[in-house]
């Protein structure tokens, strides 16, 4: 079965009141995921804590024939594994959880500079092909958040990963940061498939400031924000899946009135793309995709995400009324910036190499009263 050009990550569910999974409506999003031809589902052990493995059983597994969909998940290292052993029993959970009996695609989960060295440590290159050979696994590789250069040392070591999983998107493009294109044309030099995650940046491109608001209605005023980032992922040589966190009906419905029947963007479309990456790079803002894996091990719970939302507010819109808003309502969650103990598992843990440490510092200033640093 080949694998659906859109596909549905389970990391940004809906949710009910209480923050528990809201799984009636994920098996409406499921139904008309399905009933629409798409059939790429993506989860992780380490996301909700377990619940969106069990969500993804209850949707997905439990409702359907084995044959007609593709499960992914991952194995991550660095993050609940304190050894080899709760390492590779992440794999047999994962299985338990979603009750799917074999995974078609299988990572290691978010390899950056700072845990690499985990999977080689606790041996999970060879575990996973292990697995395959057991039949467990269809296809096996990684996704992926540093340099290029790490990125080839790791293809070039294990040649024989299937595919590769990638943080693409327009405004990362040229992020020296995430190196997107760069590690791309990475990808594509060893003819390695490319998932794509992050195609709307945690939905920075949904929510974008006014400057390329305006350049993408003059474009198209019926086009949505999240289609000229996906289309423009979607439309890359060798992208197997475009992965999207989509959170309820609405977004589910947006994402396939495009990718139902996928067109690649043409000559006009990808002039757009340009002036909004140059619109784009102008505005100063934190690069937070609110992952929350920065939030995970913080020991003051810090709701570091939504107290950069905040400062977001501040930065692109320049509306500190609602800025101020947005970091009252983050300290619901957790501690305040000025908490931050500077021990930095945040900046570990981030895969998009933010200095979290000084943001929080800066964060502390602008928002809390009295604040000397």
């Amino acid at each position: 079965m080949t694998p659906s050009k859109l596909g549905f990550g389970f990391m940004r569910l809906p949710t009910l009141e209480n923050g528990s999974i809201d799984i009636e409506q994920v098996k409406k999003m499921t139904d008309i995921f399905i009933a629409s031809g798409m059939n790429y589902f993506d989860t992780a052990f380490v996301y909700d804590d377990g619940d969106s493995e069990r969500a993804i059983k209850e949707a997905l597994v439990d409702r359907y024939p084995r044959d007609r969909f593709l499960l992914a998940t991952k194995l991550c290292a660095w993050e609940q594994a304190p050894d080899e052993e709760s390492a590779k029993q992440q794999f047999f959970t994962s299985l338990k959880r979603t009750g799917a009996g074999y995974f078609d695609y299988y990572l290691l989960h978010a390899i950056q500079v700072d845990n690499y060295h985990k999977y080689d440590e606790y041996g999970i290159w060879d575990f996973v092909k292990e697995q395959k050979e057991k039949g467990l696994i269809r296809h096996w590789g990684f996704s992926f958040h540093a340099s290029h250069k790490l990125l080839e040392e790791l293809l070039t070591k294990h040649p024989d990963a299937e595919f590769v999983q990638l943080q693409l998107n327009y405004a990362d493009w040229e992020n020296p940061a995430v190196e997107a294109r760069e590690c791309y044309e990475t990808a594509r030099k060893h003819n390695k498939p490319i998932i794509v995650m992050e195609p709307v940046k945690g939905g920075t491109l949904v929510k974008l400031p006014p400057k390329p608001q305006e350049i993408i209605r003059k474009a198209s005023e019926k086009a949505s924000n999240a289609s000229w980032a996906i289309r423009f992922c979607a439309s890359l040589e060798g992208v197997m899946t475009v992965l999207s966190g989509m959170s309820d009906i609405s977004q589910m419905e947006d994402n396939l009135s495009y990718m139902r029947d996928f067109v690649p963007l043409n000559e006009d479309e990808k002039e757009t793309i340009r002036k909004m990456q140059e619109a784009l790079k102008e505005i100063p803002s934190i690069p937070c995709t609110a992952c929350r894996y920065c939030v995970a091990g913080c020991p003051k719970h810090i709701a570091i995400p939504d107290i950069f939302e905040a400062m977001n507010m501040h930065m692109e819109w320049n509306n500190d009324e609602l800025a101020a808003e947005l970091y009252e309502e983050a300290l619901e969650n957790g501690g305040k910036a000025s908490d931050c103990i500077k021990c930095r598992h945040c900046e570990r843990a981030c895969p998009q190499q933010i200095k979290i440490t000084r943001l929080l510092e800066e964060s502390a200033g602008l928002f809390e009263s009295g604040y000397t640093g």
